[in-house]
């Protein structure tokens, strides 16, 4: 499947309630469009969908940490938005483990689930994306979140693909449990 438009974001935090934050936080998201094969009728199998997955994952995500340059990827999530004439289905199909292992690899690794979100939507929705840390999800200090708007995507026969990391946890963080310095890394929770 071919990529059609591809759009970036960069949020850098620098400060936080006059507080200096160092590092600074950087959150990028990136997101792909592309044409949707089943828009519009019922498959049964949306394999092609999931294979399809790991390309373009390639691409974002390559270019998602290379955003974040010079800082490493300490969390990550996953987003889709189909467009009205396609399922949610579509969307979720594309964010499976095919989509999460190339996201895994482009981070240099991780151990946790990556939290994701898919919706269907117009073009300019807005989607959250939920981040959590890469290699133990009860790090409670990088729950976070960046939100995307895609100004002209996806059009009611496509499916927005986005990837997203961020290089630390939450500015001035302080409700306790476990810390990043403490991940065992063994089961992707602690």
């Amino acid at each position: 499947m071919q990529i059609k438009r591809t759009f970036t974001f960069i949020e850098n935090i620098d400060a936080e309630a006059g507080q200096r934050i160092d590092p600074p936080l950087r959150k990028i998201a990136v997101a792909a469009v592309i044409d949707n094969p089943f828009a519009g009728r019922f498959e049964r199998d949306l394999g092609p969908l999931t294979e399809a997955s790991a390309g373009i994952a390639r691409h974002i995500c390559q270019l998602a940490v290379s955003l974040l340059s010079p800082h490493k990827v300490a969390s990550y999530g996953k987003a889709a938005i189909i467009g009205s004439n396609g399922e949610q289905e579509h969307g979720v199909a594309m964010l499976t483990t095919v989509f999460g292992n190339v996201m895994r690899e482009a981070a240099g690794g991780g151990k946790a689930w990556i939290s994701s979100l898919t919706k269907r939507a117009a073009p300019g929705a807005t989607i959250d994306i939920p981040l959590a840390h890469k290699d133990a999800l009860y790090v409670r200090s990088h729950y976070d979140g960046i939100t995307v708007m895609l100004p002209d995507a996806p059009r009611p026969d496509e499916i927005a693909i986005i990837c997203a990391y961020a290089n630390r946890g939450r500015p001035n963080h302080r409700i306790g449990g476990l810390a990043a310095s403490e991940i065992k890394g063994i089961d992707g929770l602690t």
